[in-house]
């Protein structure tokens, strides 16, 4: 079987695994592919990114009776009763998502600049302390939480500004914004929740924005 449809698989693999863990998807499998594979840095930044669509599908299955309900939703919100209970979720989404953008691009400009300036090794150094400082942020809000089950305008900000960071391999995205909401006062449950089907529009636009970027990313067998 051909290296790189093995290599595919593999990674997809990984991905289907780690993104439903708090410990950066994009960060591992970056790891993997350079220090493993021996991808270039780039490309492998490139790949990891691309790979969120894939976890957009898996999860808007998984959510779409919610999804289906926010549809239904929509004809009736207002900007004056955005946060009623029965609209809240609806609007924490469609702002977080807004705020992940307006720190998300910046952020992903850092990045390639960054990957094109450090070496293999410090590259791989920086995704092992942003991996680490996640950890710690997740240790620090172990046994935080409420009884929070309504996101507030405040949240879909803070969690959207904090998914916008997401975008560097080695900060986790579901660990971020759960940790976020939970110190906020939101129970466990609500927390991750609201935190995975925040994943479904923030994960497709990572995917479209990769490709706008640079294409459909692949990995030529002499890469793998």
């Amino acid at each position: 079987m051909d290296r790189s449809v093995v290599l595919a698989v593999v990674i997809g693999v990984l991905q289907g695994i780690f993104e439903w863990l708090p410990i950066s998807s994009e960060g591992n499998i970056t790891l993997y592919l350079t220090v493993v594979e021996n991808v270039d840095p780039a490309v492998a930044v490139q790949l990891s990114l691309f790979l969120h669509a894939g976890t957009a599908l898996s999860a808007l299955g998984y959510y779409r009776g919610e999804v289906a309900s926010f549809v239904h939703t929509l004809p009736a919100w207002r900007p004056d009763n955005a946060f009623d209970r029965d609209r809240s979720e609806l609007s924490f989404l469609a702002i977080a998502t807004f705020m992940t953008a307006i720190v998300g691009i910046p952020a992903l400009l850092l990045l390639e600049e960054l990957v094109s300036q450090l070496a293999g090794g410090a590259f791989v150094a920086l995704i092992g302390g942003l991996l680490i400082v996640t950890g710690l942020v997740q240790r620090g809000v172990e046994g935080r939480g409420g009884r929070r089950e309504t996101p507030d305008l405040l949240d879909a900000v803070l969690v959207g500004g904090l998914q916008g960071l997401a975008i560097l391999p080695g900060v986790s995205r579901s660990g971020t914004t759960a940790s976020a909401l939970l110190l906020r006062g939101h129970d466990g449950p609500s927390s991750f929740r609201l935190s995975f089907l925040l994943s479904i529009p923030t994960a497709f636009g990572a995917g479209v924005v990769t490709v706008l970027d640079g294409g459909v990313p692949a990995i030529e067998p002499a890469m793998a």
